[in-house]
């Protein structure tokens, strides 16, 4: 195959992610917590031998995560919480403790504050945090100090990843980091708000046709050299 071929191959392949990742982040607009995906384009240059000159190729190969705070939204509920700052929560997962910024929580059957997959919500000292369910209305100070009747039951554990380039996106909104986390000193928690969607739809909008035309380009490409090569044997024949 023609190495100008290949190259529009890989080019192709790497649009065909990127518009699926901006179509996952278009069906997120309204997604508590979500954060915007972007892709990451690298360069692959081989050399040929001879005096060939290189080849060069572009991969999608990365992920970027935009961690820009989303826009809070009152909802008025007690166990609805907005992180404002670097910071999030942790959680418990069968995979492992993961991350998240989606504050939209529950009281399970047992007591314990969870997700609304049914994931536990761990405190400072990485514990789950169980409310109880005779003393009233729970009330949050800024620091994530829960408490009942005026009497502190427990805080929620605010968390930063040792690397920020170390995220990794797992499910939905929440993240794992390949190294280790630290208390987020600098947040502050809001009761009653939840933080939205960071995605913009008009840029993603913008994003998604210029993809578009840059991979109707590049077909448009293979098209003529299709055409070419078959032109080429056919006169050779």
């Amino acid at each position: 195959m023609d190495n100008s071929i290949y190259a529009a191959l890989s080019r192709q392949s790497g649009l065909m992610q990127e518009m699926q990742t901006v179509a996952n982040n278009m069906a997120n607009v309204s997604t508590t917590g979500f954060r915007r995906e972007g892709v990451i384009f690298s360069e692959y240059v081989s050399a040929l031998g001879g005096d060939e000159p290189s080849l060069s190729m572009a991969y999608a190969n990365g992920r970027n995560i935009n961690m820009s705070e989303g826009p809070l939204s009152a909802t008025g509920g007690t166990l609805d919480f907005a992180i404002e700052g670097d910071g999030f929560f942790m959680v418990e997962t069968p995979q492992g403790n993961q991350l998240t910024r989606a504050g939209s929580f529950l009281r399970s059957p047992e007591g314990e504050l969870v997700t609304p997959d049914g994931y536990r919500v761990l405190d400072t000292g990485g514990s789950p945090i169980f409310l109880p369910s005779d003393q009233g209305q729970i009330a949050m100070a800024e620091d994530g100090t829960l408490s009942a009747k005026g009497a502190p039951v427990a805080q929620i554990g605010l968390y930063l990843p040792d690397d920020p380039n170390s995220l990794s996106l797992q499910a939905g909104t929440r993240f794992t980091t390949s190294g280790g986390t630290v208390p987020a000193e600098n947040a502050r928690v809001l009761q009653g708000f939840v933080e939205q969607s960071n995605v913009d739809p008009v840029a993603e909008i913008s994003r998604m046709v210029e993809v578009q035309r840059a991979y109707e380009l590049g077909q448009n490409f293979l098209d003529r050299e299709d055409e070419r090569i078959r032109s080429v044997i056919s006169t050779l024949k």
